[in-house]
């Protein structure tokens, strides 16, 4: 049962607040057997990565993963902590989207508000954002409802209310994500492109090239600098060769899943994927 937001803890553990009836435990076992016969199905495929089942997470609709912390978001819209093998809620907000990295944990809440994780509570940062990632080196980065992608160091926040901070880097971008060798945006038509110049200190971004090959959903950069992405058919890829003189890289390559898949997300060694049907993988790569 959910508490209320004056009532419930910093980190709660995860309890039966999804799986409240016979129906849904019933649903909950269907999700073991589908996980079951995912990890059967990539054992069979020689390409495959190797896959297990991630802590369960119930309908998870959207994972991040940065700096060794990994957190999740269900279709109920309720943000999830992963520690070490169970998932604690967030505080309480209704969260459209939620990001951990080096700017530490992010969310856009469903009315589009902003907010970063302090002192264990919520804080509201400037703005109004659908989808924000904090993959990058002291800012923060998201993509607007208008398809117009910011930054804001997060260095100069002030937490008073303001509307302004945010200085737009690029428009026609549904998905925005930084990592060590730039940062990398999907546009309303599933183009993909890198910028090759960031400046933390001001949010200056130049140098925006077209990566040609292939159409994406979302894009991920992991803090090591490896780029992962979804195609609008629900394939995974990874854009290999990249390094810091060749930011885009030279190729995709693809990781093929036993399933469509909707998000995808990379931090020390291990992909995080979220099927269709709301099951989560870990795969070690």
């Amino acid at each position: 049962m959910l508490v209320s937001d004056a009532a419930k803890p910093v980190y709660s553990p995860l309890v039966s607040n999804v799986q409240t009836s016979s129906g849904s435990r019933g649903k909950d076992n269907m999700q073991t057997i589908a996980a079951f016969m995912l990890v059967l199905c990539h054992l069979g495929i020689s390409q495959a990565l190797n896959c297990t089942e991630a802590p369960r997470l119930s309908y998870a609709t959207q994972v991040d993963a940065g700096l060794g912390q990994v957190v999740a978001r269900n279709r109920y819209n309720w943000g999830y902590l992963l520690m070490r093998s169970s998932w604690y809620s967030l505080p309480y907000i209704r969260i459209r989207h939620v990001s951990v990295g080096h700017a530490g944990i992010w969310a856009v809440d469903t009315s589009f508000r902003v907010y970063q994780l302090q002192g264990g509570s919520w804080q509201r940062a400037p703005g109004f954002l659908k989808q924000v990632d904090a993959g990058g080196n002291v800012f923060a980065v998201g993509v607007s409802s208008q398809s117009n992608a910011s930054c804001l160091s997060t260095g100069s926040i002030l937490f008073s209310g303001r509307t302004d901070g945010w200085t737009q880097v690029r428009s026609g971008l549904t998905y925005y994500s930084c990592g060590l060798y730039g940062c990398w945006g999907v546009g309303t038509r599933g183009q993909v492109y890198v910028t090759e110049n960031v400046t933390p200190s001001n949010c200056t971004m130049s140098g925006w090239t077209h990566v040609p090959g292939l159409s994406l959903k979302m894009v991920e950069v992991g803090s090591d600098g490896r780029v992962f992405g979804v195609t609008l058919s629900g394939e995974v890829y990874e854009r290999t060769g990249i390094d810091s003189a060749r930011r885009q890289g030279l190729r995709w390559t693809q990781h093929p899943m036993c399933m469509s898949m909707v998000h995808v997300s990379y931090d020390l060694g291990r992909l995080w994927v979220v099927s269709t049907s709301g099951l989560m993988m870990q795969c070690t790569i």
